[in-house]
């Protein structure tokens, strides 16, 4: 799934070639890209509106059009856009699901096999706050994602620290690749209640979770299976992989090889030497009663 690293490359790659230009006509090919919202609805509150600015929220695409209407894109799993000139409208290209037209001529093409990709259009920017303050957390590399803020947010949970890292809701834009990235850094075990994380832990954590996302943008993101550039080109964090994908594989900082287990029903990398495993704890026993 293109996380936050691959939505932030593609915002990008695509604003130049987008902002303040006209979206004369959105093409909504597959009825269940915007499902709930009718296709001729989510086409006709976007039809011929400037594009002010292209932002991104955590895995999010935000299209941010005149008279703050908002055209929200997630790639989910396989979603891609690419940019394409005025004589090819697509139409040879498998799994496509949407299509927008502007005035400069170019296109660009939403295309996903998987169908699980989305398009939501929302009106005003109070809907568009309220939209997000339910799912997403705080932006990773923002001034509001600190140390103590992530302190704070795992005080007291007892959720293994890879399925905090996951929770959207906890922090916006880390996936499955970038929390194993982010905890090798961090030298702690995916296992780890991340209630019980002392602070120099969470300190190596928050650091080692935006070295990750950083280290994945300056790579243009990972092309694992299906993400792309908007031009069709493929990212290289793939390449620059700690652990990821690396199982059986000595750790390039002490040699112990890399295993594999499942967090949270996701598989997950790490290094058995440097991310020890935290120690269960005993059961108090209770008193045998005499009868």
């Amino acid at each position: 799934m293109p996380e936050l690293p691959e939505v932030e490359t593609i915002r990008r790659q695509l604003a130049p070639a987008v902002e303040g230009t006209v979206l004369e006509r959105l093409e909504v090919l597959d009825a269940r890209w915007c499902e709930p919202a009718a296709p001729a609805e989510v086409a006709d509150a976007v039809r011929g509106r400037r594009v002010e600015r292209l932002s991104r929220r955590g895995k999010y695409l935000i299209w941010e059009l005149e008279d703050e209407v908002y055209l929200l894109m997630h790639l989910r799993m396989t979603g891609n856009l690419f940019v394409v000139p005025p004589d090819e409208d697509g139409d040879e290209r498998p799994h496509l699901r949407a299509r927008l037209l502007f005035d400069s001529g170019r296109h660009v093409l939403f295309v996903d096999v998987r169908r699980f990709g989305t398009g939501v259009v929302l009106l005003g920017h109070d809907a568009l706050v309220e939209y997000f303050s339910s799912r997403l957390g705080p932006e990773p590399l923002s001034p509001e994602f600190t140390a103590d803020a992530l302190r704070a947010m795992a005080a007291g949970r007892k959720a293994p620290v890879k399925a905090f890292l996951l929770s959207q809701e906890r922090i916006a834009g880390v996936g499955n690749i970038y929390a194993d990235e982010a905890l090798w850094r961090a030298k702690i075990h995916p296992l780890r209640p991340v209630g019980t994380l002392k602070r120099p832990q969470i300190e190596a954590l928050h650091a080692g979770v935006i070295d990750a996302l950083n280290a994945g943008i300056d790579a243009r993101g990972a092309s694992i299976d299906d993400f792309r550039h908007t031009d069709g080109a493929s990212g290289s964090f793939q390449d620059r992989f700690k652990v990821y994908g690396r199982a059986g594989e000595p750790c390039e900082r002490c040699g112990t090889t890399i295993e594999k287990i499942r967090v949270a029903g996701r598989g997950t990398y790490f290094c058995p030497h440097d991310q020890r495993k935290p120690r269960a704890r005993r059961l108090a026993q209770a008193p045998m009663r005499s009868r």
